[in-house]
């Protein structure tokens, strides 16, 4: 995937990762956001009902191999599981079309963004890093949150701690434009729900956790048996505005569901993969294109460029063992 021509998207890419660095600190090998993660291998199978919204080859065969990464916020790598810095989690999907032929899906454990787009992000990141969150009057961040009502809503929803990612639900942040084999299209948002059902923990029962818990109790449950999200679509309706990110449709919009992801083993060489993987906001197969949601180039470019840093870090890293 090579990084687009805008300079400017460049730049604004490059600020943001710079801000990141600012309020996390560097950790080479780690991603800017989402830094402590773990990832899954499994198999994913599409509904009856998926080749009616798109004729993506995935949605079309009897079953696609997948790669799935669970993660906490914030790019502090050994951040605790149970740290209310650490919602919302992360969910990133790779669906392996063919040699080198991929597609993913990306979302977080709480319906939205703070911001519609890259440059209110890059104030609002820092406004963050030069405040005090515990000491908000009169901060750069209390001006920002008084000044964009969304991104104050977006802090304010409550992001309790799942009982496991395998009871966590996960929402694509951008519309898609769903396209069938007929021509036919509609736009439409990742919904990524837990077979086993959504389980949130009070601020008590979270505390009371150890710092690892979730990637523990990860561990645990794929040794005892497969794990299951069912892979769905929320349709929007005509009206309904498909390019900001900060605008969510009404529950009552057709979820149509698109098939199911089994999570049977870790991944092999999980480090490594982590460090190499750079998932595309982007989808970039027939059938699944984007929206003009204006965030979507960016976060493409900043992974792009980010996930470059980190596989830089890893082979000097490993030229320094070798020698």
């Amino acid at each position: 995937m090579p990084l687009p021509s805008d300079e400017k998207l460049i730049k604004l890419s490059e600020d943001l990762l710079q801000q990141f660095d600012t309020i996390f600190g560097l950790h080479p090998g780690f991603r800017p956001a989402h830094a402590k993660g773990a990832m899954l291998t499994g198999t994913f199978k599409p509904s009856p009902a998926a080749a009616s919204l798109t004729r993506a080859p995935h949605m079309n065969r009897e079953s696609t191999p997948v790669s799935v990464r669970f993660s906490d916020a914030t790019g502090i790598p050994l951040i605790p599981d149970n740290d209310p810095n650490a919602h919302p989690h992360g969910c990133g999907i790779r669906f392996h079309i063919g040699e080198r032929v991929h597609t993913d899906i990306i979302g977080h454990s709480t319906n939205g963004f703070p911001v519609r787009n890259g440059q209110e992000f890059l104030e609002f990141l820092r406004a963050l890093a030069a405040s005090d969150p515990t000491k908000l009057p009169g901060s750069p961040l209390e001006a920002f949150l008084g000044s964009h009502p969304k991104t104050l809503a977006f802090v304010q929803t409550p992001k309790p701690a799942p009982s496991s990612f395998a009871r966590e639900a996960f929402f694509g942040i951008a519309a898609m434009r769903f396209t069938n084999k007929d021509g036919g299209s509609r736009f439409g948002r990742f919904r990524i729900v837990p077979e086993a059902g959504v389980e949130h923990l009070s601020d008590a029962a979270a505390a009371s956790k150890s710092a690892n818990f979730l990637f523990d109790e990860l561990k645990e449950r794929i040794a005892k048996g497969p794990i299951t999200f069912r892979i769905a679509v929320q349709l929007a309706k005509d009206g309904d505005t498909v390019n900001d990110a900060t605008e969510q449709w009404p529950e009552d919009r057709t979820m149509l569901d698109l098939g199911t992801i089994a999570l049977t083993a870790p991944m092999a060489n999980d480090a490594h993969e982590q460090k190499w993987t750079i998932f595309d906001p982007i989808p970039r197969v027939d059938g699944i294109d984007p929206s003009d949601d204006p965030l979507l180039e960016l976060r493409a470019a900043v992974y792009l460029i980010s996930g470059r840093r980190r596989r830089a870090a890893e082979e000097t890293s490993t030229a320094k063992s070798a020698g």
